[in-house]
């Protein structure tokens, strides 16, 4: 395979300076990070893209014949698990095999080059693979806003409730189902207008929020909203913030988050399959008119949901 079919991105339409760019990582050697082997960093392959990005990584295992392997990943100290593509294996052989990684690039992701270690066991060994990854700065919007104290600074009883919903939520994502519970490709959850706020950085009377960590889609109230794709309803929610809310497990460090919802149509603990319906558009929360905030987390980054939906992924995959 030559070095520039090994580069994998996603560029906007226009964006010749980041398609550039893209080009020349794997066309050139990328300096080293401080601490790492020269002879041994990237040696196997080239992959980049923007903070807020999915990357699909690929990992061709060759023939395997004492049986399936184990393969993980580690990228800025986050466990990237990978599952069997079983679409890539002739005639249901254990020969050739091929595993599947999605990388998330959180939406403030350092720029720059950084590696992905990943680690291939089987009965015959451990082979250790190294891979580039350039991250590539994204530009996000600004919204700067002059608004009443009593809108913005919360009293301390909403500040002990809202620090008790976010914890709630984080434990959640903390937690990593060891199966991948989602099959195929990605969809949208309703069809309506995104606000391309992902990422976006609001300034409120002069003081900087944290960054918009999903996508606003708005939509006639009661719109109905549906699964992203399989997986468990492990938290459905009305905080004071996000309203009511639907968090679904998708399976090895993945999850998809639907909130300002009108009403919830999944409990605790339910099986859900994609395009099922999870909900329905509302203003519950802290929400200026109906619309749906949708948001992705990957194995503790925080992406642009739309990001995965583009990815092309198999319509069989199966862990070892």
């Amino acid at each position: 395979m030559s070095v520039l079919r090994r580069v994998v991105g996603i560029v906007r339409p226009g964006s010749v300076a980041v398609g550039i760019a893209v080009l020349l990582a794997g066309i050139f050697p990328v300096d080293p990070l401080p601490g790492t082997s020269t002879g041994m960093r990237g040696v196997d392959g080239q992959f980049s893209g923007k903070q807020g990005e999915v990357l699909l990584i690929r990992v061709p295992v060759g023939e395997v014949r004492e049986g399936p392997p184990s393969v993980s990943g580690r990228f800025a100290d986050r466990a990237i698990p990978f599952f069997r593509d079983s679409s890539a294996t002739p005639s249901g052989s254990d020969r050739a095999l091929v595993f599947i990684g999605l990388l998330g690039l959180d939406m403030q992701e350092t720029p720059g080059t950084h590696e992905l270690r990943v680690e291939v066991k089987s009965p015959a060994g451990t082979r250790q693979l190294s891979y580039n990854v350039l991250v590539i700065r994204e530009r996000y919007p600004v919204q700067r806003l002059d608004l009443p104290r009593e809108m913005v600074d919360l009293d301390e009883e909403h500040l002990i409730r809202v620090k008790a919903e976010q914890e709630q939520v984080r434990t959640v994502l903390d937690a990593v189902s060891p199966e991948k519970l989602w099959s195929g490709g990605f969809i949208e959850p309703l069809q309506g207008q995104p606000s391309g706020a992902f990422g976006g950085v609001r300034i409120i009377n002069g003081q900087p929020r944290s960054p918009h960590n999903g996508e606003d889609i708005a939509a006639p109230m009661g719109t109905e909203v549906v699964a992203t794709n399989d997986g468990i309803a492990r938290l459905t929610v009305d905080h004071f913030f996000s309203g009511k809310g639907v968090v679904l497990d998708h399976g090895l460090g993945l999850y998809s988050m639907y909130f300002h919802l009108s009403e919830i149509s999944v409990h605790d603990g339910e099986p859900v399959k994609r395009g099922q319906l999870v909900g329905k558009v509302g203003t519950s929360g802290r929400a200026t008119g109906p619309h749906l905030h949708w948001a992705v987390r990957l194995n503790g980054s925080r992406v642009n949901p739309y990001s995965l939906v583009k990815l092309p992924l198999p319509s069989t995959s199966t862990l070892p």
